[in-house]
């Protein structure tokens, strides 16, 4: 069941009141945040990336095992993606809710820029004289 606007306000309102008071204890009672899910996935990707340079590296030494070398560069590959996809998107079951006074932002689709193009050459071809 939503809050309603009225609860949300408060709710809202003691939260910043929190953060006001006692900083610390109002990011320890969040939890894992973004920075800290970024931070973990990041970590793992490099993690795994140096282990596919060494699968890599390994492949090379041993003779006949070129599929070690392979192997290494997927999981090389597999980690960069791994990596570039957490920088983009946040947890999945986390909701990133914009703060109080935060306006809702929609990113503009190729339509819209086109549109917002034209209109500003309207704009200048009816406004300089013609």
């Amino acid at each position: 069941m939503p809050l309603s606007e009225h609860e949300q306000r408060l709710l809202d309102q003691m939260e910043r009141a929190l953060y006001a008071e006692d900083p610390k204890f109002a990011t320890a009672l969040e939890g894992t945040g973004l920075r800290t899910y970024t931070r973990r996935r990041v970590y793992l990707a490099v993690g795994g990336f140096v282990i596919g340079i060494g699968l890599l590296m390994g492949g090379m030494v041993v003779p006949d095992q070129i599929w070690v070398s392979v192997v290494g560069f997927l999981v090389m590959l597999g980690c960069a993606v791994f990596a570039v996809t957490g920088w983009r998107r946040g947890p999945a079951g986390q909701a990133q809710r914009p703060g109080p006074d935060a306006a809702p932002r929609r990113k503009a689709g190729m339509m819209d820029r086109v549109e917002q193009r034209w209109q500003r050459r309207r704009d200048e071809q009816t406004g300089g004289g013609f």
